[in-house]
């Protein structure tokens, strides 16, 4: 999704070098032989049709290297609902438009022709044309629950309770305190200049480090530093810094705000709308 180009240069003129992705990059609906499992009798594996080559969120798992000193990591992606959106940018039916009350990019079907600008220049892959209705669509940001102060689905629904949400400019809320106070959250891939208002915590090295050549463990990261700073910019190296110093303070029994925070205990720590 890296390279399907998007977004806007550096001049703030939205690019046109942007790709229509076919079924197949998408993943597609994989077929399964319940038929013959389930009520033929002739046999006792559920198994896709054709062996999948790709799915609709294995981008979703960054991992690189060679064993033993391969790593990885989850990099879950939705909509960023961008203060610059490069899809309402592009939409040449103002089908596309951002809710002043609380700022999710949302997709007018009624307006919307499927003309797939849309698709072509947002960055990150998250428009999707939809084959049956020949429209496009997108993540709305669950924005019925929103309005009456319930979290969005994935957010209330995260077994991890690694997902917050909140007004960034809401000084008691937990966005706030993580992308403004402690500078911990950053946004993914910010060149591309739509502003997103989608914040990630980097992940940290917390698995073995390396290994040399020798067969001696390393003294460097497991995850490159560099891999992580193509993701999220410049921001990274502090950001580990606060969150290494943190854990450290933990480790020796005194409090953390920033730690308790990332804990997320209750949901009044992560939700704030």
């Amino acid at each position: 999704w890296e390279q399907k180009g998007g977004g806007f240069d550096r001049e703030g003129k939205l690019k046109t070098d942007g790709i229509i992705p076919i079924r197949a990059d998408y993943g597609g609906v994989w077929e399964y032989n319940l038929q013959e499992v389930l009520l033929e009798g002739k046999g006792n594996q559920v198994v896709p049709h054709e062996k999948p080559t790709w799915g609709p969120n294995w981008d979703e798992d960054e991992g690189a290297g060679q064993f033993p000193n391969n790593h990885y990591f989850y990099l879950p992606r939705i909509c960023n609902h961008c203060s610059n959106p490069a899809c309402l940018a592009a939409c040449p039916r103002k089908a596309i438009y951002k809710r002043p009350e609380d700022g999710l990019v949302v997709i007018d079907q009624e307006r919307c022709r499927g003309y797939q600008y849309c698709v072509k220049a947002c960055p990150y892959g998250k428009v999707y044309f939809n084959l049956q209705t020949g429209k496009s669509e997108k993540c709305i940001g669950c924005y019925p629950r929103v309005e009456k102060g319930v979290p969005p689905a994935c957010v209330a629904q995260c077994v991890g309770r690694i997902r917050f949400v909140g007004y960034r400019d809401d000084k008691d809320g937990p966005i706030y305190k993580l992308v403004e106070q402690w500078k911990v959250a950053l946004p993914l891939h910010a060149e591309y200049g739509t502003q997103p208002n989608v914040f990630y915590v980097p992940p940290m090295n917390v698995t073995p480090p390396p290994f040399e050549e020798d067969g001696r463990l390393s003294d460097k990261s497991r995850i490159p530093i560099a891999d992580i700073e193509a993701l999220f910019g410049p921001g990274v190296k502090p950001a580990l810094e606060t969150l290494g110093r943190e854990m450290q303070k933990r480790r020796k029994a005194k409090p953390s705000e920033l730690t308790e925070l990332l804990i997320g205990y209750t949901n009044t720590d992560r939700y704030r709308l």
